[in-house]
């Protein structure tokens, strides 16, 4: 997700943000709680993992049902031909990232900036 990186979008991805010693856990939460959208990755291996990862979406979707309802909070992002979650699938319409990466790309680019229009001006962020 590098190109969503710009001066209007500034990602948290947990690997890159956590802190020796730190509540990962707790601290996720907050940066799920802060962010004006969630990108959630699912592939073959994440979708039927269990954890911490299943934890953070179940908390997203929780955060998700707080925001209006035309606001977009959480966007599913398939990486490959996985099953999506059932909750997912009910829900929440999802974007594949295969076979045309650059088309799924454009997509989620498209709806950060939709989104960022319809925000009041305040600095962004998009947890990963």
């Amino acid at each position: 997700m590098r190109r969503a990186r710009s001066p209007r979008f500034r990602s948290w991805i947990d690997r890159r943000k956590l802190l020796p010693g730190q509540n990962w856990p707790r601290s996720i939460e907050d940066a799920i709680e802060a962010t004006d959208v969630v990108v959630a990755c699912f592939s073959q291996y994440s979708a039927t993992k269990k954890g911490g990862f299943q934890a953070e979406i179940r908390f997203a979707l929780d955060c998700a049902r707080q925001v209006p309802l035309d606001d977009i909070f959480l966007i599913p992002v398939r990486l490959d031909g996985c099953r999506m979650p059932a909750t997912i699938r009910r829900e929440i319409q999802y974007v594949d990232l295969f076979p045309d990466w650059g088309r799924g790309l454009r997509r989620i680019v498209n709806i950060l900036h939709r989104q960022l229009k319809r925000r009041p001006r305040k600095v962004r962020r998009s947890a990963l």
